[in-house]
């Protein structure tokens, strides 16, 4: 039997800011640390939290063309891999959620954090210069 929490609106509120906030800091830890233009001056770069079965909790306020396609590669990374701790997978498939080859998103699980009850996830796309695959045409999930 499943238990339907009631949340009030001020402690709604405070989640809805709580995983927000997160989704944003993903995005400047990405920026402060890239060493790429396109990440670090142009800001193509997208972040967000996801749950344990692919449902968005929230999203910062990055680049929209690739929050809209992010469910749906997150969806094909949990159905081609288990993700365990210090797993992350790298995809850019255009038929898996992709946006276009040069996009890549990881996707990495988060456990063990107190305020995330579940395990949730937190895929973050940005250009595939960035990442270092093995060629031209390489669209493996890692």
């Amino acid at each position: 039997m499943k238990v339907k929490l009631q949340f009030d609106p001020i402690t709604l509120e405070i989640y809805r800011a709580l995983y927000t906030s997160v989704a944003e800091e993903m995005g400047v830890a990405l920026r402060r640390t890239a060493f790429s233009p396109n990440i670090k001056e142009r800001r193509d770069y997208s972040c967000a939290v996801f749950d344990s079965s692919g449902r968005v909790i929230a999203q910062g306020d990055h680049m929209p063309v690739h929050l809209g396609s992010m469910p749906m590669a997150v969806a094909a990374a949990l159905r081609e891999v288990k993700i365990r701790p210090g797993d992350v997978v790298a995809l850019n498939d255009p038929f898996a959620g992709g946006t276009h080859l040069p996009d890549v998103t990881l996707v990495m699980g988060v456990f063990g954090v107190s305020f995330l009850r579940r395990q949730s996830r937190a895929p973050r796309r940005h250009r595939r210069r960035d990442a270092g695959f093995d060629g031209p045409g390489d669209r493996r999930l890692w």
